[in-house]
């Protein structure tokens, strides 16, 4: 049997109506113990055979079963049941139970031990495993002992069920019920009706709107303390989205109080108690109350305490006299250092820890190469990082030496979801550069500094006007805008740099300077497509990747050119470019369906959450190049390294032909097309178009409205990240 062909979904038939059956399960074909998806064979009470799929967490052979669901048509196997719930129904004849407690699934119960209970107790048999188990040691043979394993088994059982029904009532789907269920064991239904609002906090898949509907729906007060908690955490854990390392108190519970609709006054007292939990810190400074989660303000204040550490350690020995330093060099790079250069990097051989900051085409790699040509020349052993795997190759292309993401440098222990670099298993090198470090978020920098030796000279080099990290923290700019540290800008664009189009119009745009738009028929490097209709936008770019640009440039339309949006949602957001663009670049190939998300073989995709067991690192790209549906993984090629990703990690892998400005951080492309048009007028800011622009390596093309370019070049106001770091600085480092 075809078992990919078999379990890949058909088209919908004309009316979808949800249907009802009851039968037998005869069959397990497949089940994914850690999604709970499965595929079974139904004998129906007429005796029909049917394959139902869907998320059947539970189901063995002689389960009786009753499945809602659609037919869904397959065009080989024609139809299959997609079941979007189901109950167990007990059978009601004494051959029907034996055979039901023989199908393996309850601990302690054999066929052999199904008949001999059965034999005893008859038609009550499960009543007396529900009610009354204690009358087990009724069987000959059964012990106490053993009538407990029998009873354990029975109740364990039974609560992945009653998990199910309960959280399928209350709109919560299989596939999370059955994580609530390997997260909390037969207590499962026990923990979540005592206190609803853990899902929230502690199964993926479940937010806090979720989980209040459930506690609603369980009569737990609107103003209960537990609801107000629960509240509180969510908000700063959502502020962690937006970049945010802490709230001001006030903000935090006004934002609190409109999401659950009680007076702010009743919110203090549940944040004091989350203080005496140790669940928040609150933290006075003058006229306001910092509050953090824990582990935000250990990453905030570890980072200031270890970089003083740093400053005021003696750096590894290297005799350098930096003038004759300066000089080899020139001659051995065969160039000539700008005077902002050999400042720079006269102060990067001089210094223990600084900070070197400038645009593209400022010549930020010049300077790493003489830094690590000449400290390497004195003997120092020296460590190269970025951020992502794309900037760490680029480090490495420029160099010519190793080169690592911080994740590999750092050594993540997946068993532990640790790092085993540490301050008790320190990083062996004297010289650490880290490159592209607007992208270091604050609990990543602690991570690092931890595991850097007291003797190491520390080189951060990054463009601070780009957009700031994804995750929460502003490391870069609270490192320059605290004024304790060395910092070295580069401002000259270079020659060979001002010819390029994107390298000009980038530093024009980051002045607030409209960029320099040439005639179509001109050959440039940089070009602005005018559509203020969004269709028409769309259209230009579906045309521009599938033809244009390959035929002009020779460009790669799948692996070289990046679609990039500020937006995911409307008509020019990630989502609907990803639909348009995999229908005209990739349009056929062997599928998986992962709730509203298709997977097809030949996709570009991205990975969107770290997952360090498969060393794949948020915004790392690859190529799917074999779909297992019968496993529902997937093969992926990520800069030639084959990652095989099981079902649990598709949820963090999505389509790239577009993506969103933010997640190209760190990321060079060949060519890159940006949407830039008012329906994204809440994004339109001066360092988003910044980064944008600054990804592409040969071409770019703005595709959108003027007005909307105009907006974004004007607009320099930024969302205020709430940070503490720059003080905490100020306050050890001054």
């Amino acid at each position: 049997m075809d078992n990919e062909s078999l379990f890949r979904e058909g088209p919908q038939p004309e009316a979808p109506d949800t249907v009802v059956i009851e039968g037998v399960v005869r069959r397990v074909l497949f089940f994914n113990d850690s999604t709970g998806w499965a595929a079974v064979r139904i004998e129906t009470e007429d005796k029909r055979s049917v394959t139902a799929v869907g998320t059947l967490f539970g189901l063995q052979p002689n389960d009786q079963v009753r499945l809602n669901g659609r037919w869904a048509y397959h065009d080989r196997y024609g139809e299959q049941l997609a079941v979007s719930s189901f109950l167990h129904i007990h059978p009601t004849t004494s051959e029907g139970i034996r055979r039901f407690l023989a199908s393996g699934r309850f601990r302690g119960v054999g066929p052999v031990m199904a008949k001999r209970l059965v034999d005893h107790f008859g038609v009550g048999t499960l009543d007396v495993l529900e009610g009354q188990p204690a009358r087990l040691t009724e069987v000959s043979g059964i012990g106490p002992a053993t009538a407990s394993k029998i009873r354990d088994g029975w109740r364990a059982s039974r609560s992945v069920q009653e998990i199910m029904v309960f959280l399928h009532g209350h709109g919560i789907s299989a596939s999370v019920a059955a994580k609530v269920h390997s997260r909390y064991g037969p207590a499962a239904l026990s923990v979540v009706r005592e206190n609803p609002y853990r899902l929230a906090d502690e199964i993926i898949g479940v937010g806090f709107r979720t989980a209040d509907r459930v506690a609603r729906e369980l009569g737990i007060p609107q103003d209960s303390p537990e609801r107000a908690r629960a509240g509180l955490l969510y908000v700063l854990q959502e502020a962690t989205a937006e970049g945010h390392v802490f709230l001001p108190q006030d903000r935090l519970l006004y934002d609190a109080s409109a999401l659950l609709e009680v007076d702010g006054t009743r919110l203090s007292p549940a944040l004091e108690e989350l203080g005496n939990q140790g669940r928040v810190r609150l933290e006075s400074e003058e006229d306001t109350v910092r509050v953090f989660l824990p582990r935000l303000h250990d990453a905030e204040a570890g980072v200031a305490v270890r970089l003083q550490e740093l400053a005021t350690t003696e750096p590894a020995a290297a005799e350098v006299d930096i003038g004759r330093a300066l000089a080899w060099y020139e001659r051995d790079a065969r160039l000539r250092l700008s005077s902002d250069q050999r400042r720079a990097l006269a102060a990067g051989l001089a210094e223990k820890l600084i900070v070197i900051t400038g645009g593209p085409g400022t010549g930020k790699t010049t300077l790493i190469r003489g830094l690590t040509r000449i400290f390497g020349m004195k003997g120092l052993q020296i460590e190269l990082a970025a951020p992502t795997g794309r900037a760490a190759k680029r480090l490495k292309e420029a160099t010519g030496l190793p080169a690592r993401t911080i994740h590999r440098l750092l050594e993540y222990a997946p068993a532990s979801h640790s790092f085993s670099r540490c301050r008790e298993n320190p990083l062996e090198c004297d010289l650490l550069v880290l490159d592209e470090a607007s992208m270091l978020d604050i609990e990543l920098a602690y991570s690092l500094l931890e595991a850097v030796p007291g003797k190491c000279r520390l080189v951060l080099v990054g463009d601070a006007d780009q957009l700031p990290s994804v995750g929460p923290g502003n490391v870069l700019r609270d490192l320059i805008s605290s004024h304790t540290m060395p910092v070295m800008r580069l401002e000259k664009i270079f020659r060979q740099a001002q010819q390029s189009l994107i390298v000009v119009n980038a530093h024009r745009v980051n002045h607030g300077e409209m960029p320099v738009l040439k005639e179509d028929s001109e050959l440039t490097d940089f070009y602005f497509v005018a559509r203020d209709d969004p269709a028409a936008a769309l259209e230009t770019v579906i045309e521009l990747v599938t033809g244009r640009i390959p035929d002009r440039f020779s460009i790669d339309p799948l692996r070289e050119i990046q679609v990039l949006s500020p937006m995911h949602r409307g008509v020019l957001g990630v989502a609907a470019l990803n639909e348009r663009l995999r229908q005209v670049l990739n349009p056929s190939g062997p599928e998986l369906k992962v709730g509203s998300r298709l997977f097809r073989t030949g996709d570009k995709v991205m990975q969107v959450r770290n997952n360090y067991e498969l060393d794949l690192f948020n915004g790392d790209l690859g190529t799917l190049f074999s779909i297992d549906v019968e496993q529902r993984s997937v093969l992926a090629h990520f800069d030639g390294r084959p990652v095989g990703i099981p079902s649990e990690g598709l949820d963090d892998l999505v389509p790239a032909y577009a993506c969103t400005i933010h997640k190209s951080q760190g990321s060079e492309y060949p060519a890159v097309v940006i949407l830039l048009h008012h329906q994204h007028h809440i994004m339109l800011q001066r360092n988003l178009l910044y980064t944008a622009i600054t990804r592409g390596k040969r071409l770019v093309v703005i595709v959108g409205s003027r007005r909307a370019l105009s907006r974004a070049v004007r607009n320099a106001t930024e969302r205020q990240r709430h940070t503490a770091l720059a003080d905490r600085l100020r306050s050890h480092l001054a």
